[in-house]
Order: structure tokens, then sequence, then C-alpha cells
């Protein structure tokens, strides 16, 4: 009886260092992130002449200041997130976005309900880092009540 209990605390321990391993292994998204609009498919929307995110994390906290030319129109705005499922509001441009952006392994996935102009939506994202952190890859679905479309764009680090 003993030695089973003596055991089952021996694994215990060694499951919870393992998973301290995995939660420190977390990506960092932090950095200046160009888009680039060759590489990128925007869907049935226009791609924006240029497009630069700068992301500071500090797990959970992510924070996202985007700076857009062209495309859709000109926009500068400021998103601000928790990576630990909890739901964040955020007002782009006047309009109400509510996400929960949490981990997925290295990835971070987020799923954001809002309205764009008066049009109600849903977007699933999936954000994805390679190159050995020098690209990111935010692939994302999105629904509303005209249809549904998917987006890739591809960030490269400067």
């Amino acid at each position: 009886m003993r030695y089973s209990t003596l055991k089952i605390s021996t694994l215990a321990l060694i499951a919870l260092a393992f998973g301290l391993v995995q939660a420190q292994a977390k990506s960092d998204y932090s950095g200046t992130w160009k888009a680039n609009t060759t590489k990128s498919d925007f869907g049935p929307l226009p791609p924006p002449d240029t497009m630069v995110e700068k992301i500071a994390h500090e797990d959970p906290s992510l924070k996202i200041n985007v700076a857009q030319t062209g495309g859709s129109g000109d926009a500068t705005y400021d998103m601000i997130y928790t990576t630990d499922g909890k739901e964040c509001v955020n007002h782009p441009g006047g309009n109400e976005f509510k996400t929960i952006l949490k981990w997925d392994g290295d990835d971070l996935t987020a799923e954001t309900k809002g309205s764009y102009e008066g049009t109600d939506f849903t977007a699933k994202d999936r954000w994805t880092l390679a190159d050995g952190g020098k690209t990111l890859t935010v692939t994302r679905h999105i629904s509303t009540s005209m249809g549904e479309f998917d987006q890739k764009l591809v960030l490269e680090k400067q």
C-alpha cells in the first residue's frame, strides 16, 4: 500500500514538473511585424497597401498596435488581450469586439465576436510562429450573415 502511494506521488511530481516545463515553453509574439501582402490572402477583402503590428507580449498580457494604410482604409488602433481564456473587449474604430485568446500548444487561438459597421461576425484565428520566430502566420475563418470566408495573414518580423 505504501509503495503504491509513493509511486503515485512520484508520478504526480514528474507530471507537474513536465507541465511546468511545457508552460514555460510558450511562444513569444513580441516584436514589430510587417504584413507580406504577396504571401497573404485577404479573401474577398482588398489587401492593405501596408500593415504593421507592434506586439508587446508578456504572458498572459498581449498588446497590439496596428497601423494600416490602403485596402479597407487607413487605420491605427490598439488591441489588448490576455492569453488565459478570459474575454477581452476592444473597440477598434468604435466597433465592439469580444475576444477569447488562449494557448493551444505553442500557438494562440482566438475567437472574436463583434460587429463591424453594423454587420455581426465571428472570427476564429490561429497564430503560429515559424522560421525561428521570424514569421507569424494568422489563419482566420470569418462568419457573417452574408457568408463565410477564410484569410491568411503572413507577417514578417522587422
